[in-house]
């Protein structure tokens, strides 16, 4: 030890300390707020800073509020009002701009002083149900960041403990949730002031000095166990790939996502390169509030996890140091000003779940499989007979994909939202709106494997007044990947229906803001399902029986994905069929689509087949001519081989056709494609209903069949 360090006692009692204030002020903070979103949801961040906006200690609460709020400091110096802290200043900040997570996270910031000294900040952040947006809640359409409603730069809410009551009638004439938002303020502003209390008197402990002394050890500490972690990792660049639905307004245009992960040495540097341009919509993400959060938390989650590391690692900035994160500028990842950054919670976990999938191969004991990867934000709003807005925002949960050691959570929050759920009865005692429905989803299976992924939830919402709702979401399309022979999951979906005409269901994407719905509707949300880690005939077939008798997996499943042959009336597993069963599964090579159906009945794995030619980077040939596509499109019957043929008649070997969801039942298969081609996109259903079919599998094949069909239609006429 060296002779200016702290001994590890007084250094570990100090650490605790700083753990213990932080907790402190999210429990502050989540117990006094008057908005469920807060008090329940714990949609929040709390902690301690220095003087260099280096982060001391925080809550054990949302990543994304906690790891942005260096960001907001360094944002704050920036645009502070007056240029000067002074002690009793108190900072209102939420400028995607300047910092900011996104515009519905206010911060709170006190300056720290200490024997007239600025010694440090106690900040939190906090989401709010209601800013004065475009629509109530949340905002996903909209054409610029003015569009998300105030926007505060380092203004103080407070100077020098006298506070600004025009800023404040202002806060309360501009909100749908008046009531809300200015006692969620004060509960944050009362957080911040215990923060700031029991800082200084932690220094009037143990002196400035040695506090200071020891959260620079503290630091360099956890800096030095994660670049550690790091070292081990073999040097090399690691890449995964994958999509966003959409915009939340050009429906058929996905947005591609590319992570390359650098390991040299014991630093890491995460490259977004590649990943969408910005779009025109709110559906961008901060750069510094969101998207380096996002890969700051991939990684402490892989290495510092306090739940399977050896050792207890303090939260501190030290975990930010050997990261590096690039997004170009004009990038989703990092968009320039002004365009809107509101709804950006689904791209960022779509980071972290594609930094896991490039670290597999070299991380296998540490990496699950594709999860959900979004969560289902949902603002539902109206107005009271009184004539007052209400606003009620909702965050749902995911599942996860399996894990090197069990299966993936079924319903979970997912990845870095660290939120809990809303209690139903708290939610029926305050507003007009009924639960229907809450619980695993039924209608398709989780991805089978060694580890099978969690089923994804299903919750029903139905309003009681008419209003307005606005949905954020992803993975319709984009399936959760299977990993080291796992499946993949299966996709989400939402739909709207009225209680007294429950068969007319309109089917929804992913996102959408202010839909006006009428009383009696119901917003159903169905949660994707993980992917499957490791063979799936590698499961032992107890664990499949019990899948079974909880309706976790049908008997035709088992049998299909599991090579597991079960005889339910008895409740048990034939282990001589079952044995045989995986011996000849085992010796065949995998099938192609065509193939699938003799390995399944109830559901098939076509969410894992291509119907394709392979990936090739070669650009397709120029447009065929007029006369020529039309004759192309006068060949494609609905013949499978017909279709083929006249797609590497246009495009040669350059396009690709994929399978992104599925689904069956007794006499009705009904499957979705997407047909990629010389820079054309086209995405179709295909429905068969033929009874005489000899089996599912020969149904979803047809319906595969039509969905290339009208794919191919489609895309030849478009060049």
């Amino acid at each position: 030890m060296a002779a200016d360090e702290l001994d590890p006692i007084t250094l570990q009692v100090i650490s605790g300390a700083l753990d213990t204030i932080a907790e402190e002020m999210g429990h502050i903070l989540y117990r006094m707020s008057f908005s469920s979103i807060i008090r329940e949801s714990q949609d929040l961040g709390a902690g301690l800073f220095d003087t260099d906006f280096n982060t001391l200690c925080e809550s054990e609460s949302t990543p994304l509020h906690i790891g942005s709020l260096p960001g907001y400091l360094y944002g704050i110096q920036e645009s502070l009002q007056g240029g000067v802290w002074n002690e009793g200043d108190v900072v209102l900040h939420n400028h995607p701009y300047f910092g900011a997570s996104h515009s519905p996270d206010l911060a709170i910031v006190i300056p720290c002083f200490y024997q007239d000294q600025l010694v440090g900040f106690a900040a939190n952040t906090a989401h709010h149900l209601d800013i004065g947006a475009a629509t109530p809640g949340l905002i996903i359409d909209i054409p610029d960041v003015y569009a998300e409603g105030m926007l505060f730069a380092g203004t103080k809410l407070y100077e020098k403990g006298v506070r600004n009551q025009a800023l404040w009638e202002f806060l309360g004439r501009n909100s749908r949730a008046a009531k809300q938002l200015q006692s969620d303020i004060e509960a944050q502003i009362a957080s911040a002031k215990l923060g700031v209390r029991r800082f200084v008197e932690l220094m009037e402990r143990y002196g400035k000095d040695t506090i200071l002394a020891a959260t620079g050890q503290l630091m360099d500490y956890t800096e030095r166990i994660l670049r550690q972690k790091i070292d081990k990792i073999p040097d090399g660049e690691y890449r995964a790939e994958g999509y966003l639905d959409d915009d939340g307004k050009n429906r058929d245009v996905r947005l591609p996502i590319k992570v390359c992960v650098r390991v040299q040495g014991d630093s890491i540097e995460i490259d977004l390169t590649g990943s969408s341009d910005q779009v025109e919509t709110g559906f961008n993400v901060p750069f510094e509030g969101s998207t380096k959060v996002a890969c700051f938390c991939a990684i402490r989650s892989l290495l510092l996890d306090a739940e399977t590391s050896e050792i207890q690692v303090p939260s501190n900035e030290g975990s930010f140091r050997p990261i590096k994160v690039i997004a170009p500028k004009g990038s989703i990842y990092n968009p320039e000003f002004p365009a809107a950054a509101e709804a950006r919670f689904t791209q960022v976990n779509r980071v972290i779940d594609l930094i896991y999938k490039a670290l597999a191969p070299v991380l296998p004991d540490q990496i699950i499989a594709g999860s959900s990867a979004s969560l289902s934000f949902v603002s539902y709003s109206g107005v009271r007979p009184s004539g007052d807005y209400w606003v009620f925002l909702e965050v749902n949960e995911g599942a996860y994909g399996g894990r090197p050691l069990s299966d993936g959570p079924d319903s979970i929050d997912n990845l870095m939202a660290n939120t809990r759920n809303n209690p139903l009865e708290d939610l029926a005692m305050h507003l007009p709106m009924i639960c229907d429905r809450y619980e695993l989803r039924d209608d398709v299976l989780p991805g089978a494997g060694r580890f099978r992924g969690g089923i994804g939830v299903v919750k029903s919402q139905r309003v009681l007044t008419d209003g307005f709702i606005t949905h954020e979401n992803e993975r319709h399309h984009d399936v959760p990947w299977g990993i080291f022979g796992g499946w993949p999951g299966t996709t989400g979906k939402v739909e709207i229906y009225n209680v007294d005409a429950p068969d007319d269901i309109q089917q929804m994407p992913a996102k959408f803001s202010g839909l006006k719905i009428k009383a009696g509707e119901v917003h159903a949300f169905y949660a994707p399902c993980g992917g499957g880690y490791g063979d799936p005939l590698e499961r032992p077939a107890s664990q499949v029986l019990e899948d079974v008798l909880d309706d976790f997996c049908t008997v035709e499943h088992a049998k299909a994905a599991y090579g597991v042959v079960v005889d339910l009336a008895a409740e048990r597993v034939n282990d001589a069929a079952t044995e045989s069963l995986r011996a000849q599964m085992r010796s065949q090579p995998a099938g192609t689509l065509s193939e699938s159906h003799d390995r399944s009945s109830e559901k098939v794995a076509l969410n894992e087949a291509r119907l394709a030619t392979p990936e090739t980077t070669q650009r397709p040939a120029p447009g065929r001519t007029s006369t020529a596509v039309e004759t192309a499109v006068s060949r494609v019957s609905q013949s499978r081989d017909s279709t083929i043929e006249s797609l590497r008649e246009a495009f040669g070997e350059a396009w690709s056709f994929d399978v992104v969801y599925y689904t069956s039942r007794r006499g009705f298969a009904e499957v979705r494609g997407e047909l990629r081609a010389n820079g054309t996109y086209a995405s179709e259903t295909g429905i068969d209903e033929d009874p005489s079919a000899s089996s599912i599998g020969a149904r979803l094949q047809a319906a595969a069949d039509q969905s290339l069909f009208k794919c191919a239609q489609k895309v030849l006429r478009d060049n």
